[in-house]
């Protein structure tokens, strides 16, 4: 996956024998001034034409600047979901708020970024209910 991105050294990089039909996605806003929309489309060319990439996608996001998008977001998700075979070893398991301490409770909402809203909670089982309505998405 690229995004805003561009290929600025072919002389330094090739494509490994037997690897030519690796999916690639670029994803790249048209008003991005940074990495202008031309820069990607030269190294779109590059790819495929000289360097034999097969499965090598441009996708252009009209007004998008050197920034993300919703869009170009679901655009990834699904282009990883389609390459990336299913894995369940590699699945986190979250532990259950219920049985962590005060300290892990605490913790975990703070990593989640959710801190603020748990300015005057005092009983764990509001710091459970804080991060058991973060994760089902309902804050």
């Amino acid at each position: 996956v690229i995004r805003s991105g561009y290929f600025p050294a072919k002389s330094q990089f090739s494509i490994t024998e037997g690897l030519a039909d690796t999916p690639i996605l670029h994803c790249h806003g048209e008003a991005d001034p940074m990495v202008q929309i031309g820069v990607a489309r030269k190294s779109q060319s590059v790819l495929k034409n000289e360097m034999g990439a097969e499965n090598y996608e441009l996708k252009t996001y009209p007004g998008l600047v050197h920034s993300v998008s919703m869009d170009e977001l679901q655009d990834v998700q699904n282009f990883l979901q389609e390459v990336l075979p299913p894995d369940d070893s590699c699945k986190v398991t979250l532990k259950d708020p219920g049985e962590m301490s005060v300290k892990e409770l605490r913790a975990a909402i703070r990593s989640a970024g959710i801190g603020a809203k748990a300015v005057g909670l005092m009983e764990k089982p509001e710091f459970v209910n804080l991060l058991t309505d973060h994760r089902n998405g309902k804050l």
